[in-house]
């Protein structure tokens, strides 16, 4: 069997995809699979690395702010469309996939769109519950429409009625022991939260749990992981100035996360931003959750996924909007689930019942599936 894949620009597109092909891999040690992606983004080094074959095609996405600048590049973009459509079509009728799956972001355009064009088989998958632009035109032509959630699919009009599969969840997170995991960060007997606000560091989050931390320092019954990113380098300093120790075990204070198997394990309550895999990652290992969605991504598909959540009572969703106007609502929210533990749980459970540990065999059960049904 042959299968073409197209997924670049964030990780949340390329890990998902690239966990489906290791499984096929697994099952099908011949099977032969091909990434499309661009040359400058994530993918080029991801996906090499993982050990499978590369190409890439020059593509790259719209500018949706009008500016003058913004306008050239959109110019520019449109010429890449038109490039990327044609080396596409050359890839694809040379390398006659079996199937052609798209995993989101604008590299899956042209190549799903050139795929069905040519007669192949094709299938994508959404990770949002707000499907990105890309997949809302490819659900008209693919063979098969694969959403993490269920929500996504009012937003979509499909050629076939679309399967909810859920979202790959890394191995490492899926094996994670939560005894083992607070042992080893030494806290027994603790209430444990953990923060992050992905690698750069989101100031919204670092503003709130720095408060939150320091209104805290005097509780003895509550231990913090926080990572901080790139951008947040202050965060250790503001924690000093207000009398907090860097070397107090209570507070683990980091730039990066590097074991969040662990982390997550050992966590009772998350605050974090609502990427689809930190959603999925979440209602894994049943964890209550304070989401707060990163306003600066394409369609605010963040907030339509910590809102799948809310709906079935599983987590706290707040806007940054709203902590403008009210410094104190996540303190105000923490406080309040420190307080009923039992609320705490409660959300963990509901989370729980949302999670779909089977999705990457399920993804690719459906995918050969199709690709046996192509000869």
């Amino acid at each position: 069997m042959k299968f073409v894949f197209a997924a670049g620009g964030t990780g949340g597109h390329i890990n998902p995809a690239l966990a489906v092909a290791g499984e096929l891999r697994r099952r099908y040690p011949d099977a032969d699979i091909l990434f499309l992606g661009t040359k400058e983004k994530m993918e080029s080094k991801l996906v090499p690395a993982a050990g499978f074959n590369f190409r890439y095609i020059d593509i790259s996405g719209f500018q949706r702010k009008i500016t003058p600048a913004n306008l050239r590049a959109n110019i520019k973009t449109l010429w890449k469309i038109l490039k990327a459509s044609r080396q596409s079509r050359e890839i694809l009728e040379a390398f006659q996939p079996d199937v052609v799956i798209g995993f989101g972001g604008y590299v899956s355009g042209p190549v799903v769109r050139q795929g069905a064009k040519l007669g192949f088989k094709t299938a994508i998958h959404e990770q949002n519950a707000f499907p990105g632009v890309a997949n809302k035109a490819l659900a008209k032509k693919a063979d098969l429409v694969m959403l993490t959630v269920p929500e996504a699919e009012k937003y979509l009009s499909c050629k076939k009625t679309p399967v909810i599969t859920g979202l790959p969840i890394r191995e490492e997170i899926m094996q994670a022991d939560r005894a083992f995991a607070r042992a080893k960060l030494h806290a027994d007997g603790k209430t444990v939260i953990f923060s992050a606000g992905g690698s750069l560091g989101a100031r919204t989050i670092n503003e709130v749990m720095s408060d939150i931390m320091i209104a805290l320092k005097e509780d003895d019954s509550v231990q913090f992981i926080h990572s901080y990113g790139h951008y947040g380098a202050w965060v250790p300093e503001k924690l000093k100035e207000n009398g907090i120790s860097p070397n107090d075990p209570k507070y683990d204070v980091r730039e990066y996360i590097y074991d969040m198997a662990d982390c997550l394990a050992a966590a009772d309550l998350v605050i974090s931003r609502a990427g689809a895999s930190s959603i999925a990652e979440i209602e894994a290992l049943g964890k209550a959750s304070i989401l707060i969605p990163s306003p600066n991504v394409a369609e605010n598909h963040q907030y339509h996924n910590a809102h799948a959540l809310v709906e079935k009572n599983a987590a706290y969703l707040v806007e940054e909007s709203q902590i403008e106007k009210e410094p104190d609502v996540v303190k105000n929210m923490v406080l309040e689930l420190l307080a009923e533990p039992q609320r705490l749980q409660s959300l963990g459970a509901n989370a729980l019942k949302m999670a779909k540990t089977d999705a990457k065999d399920t993804i690719c059960d459906l995918l050969v599936q199709l690709a046996q049904s192509a000869r």
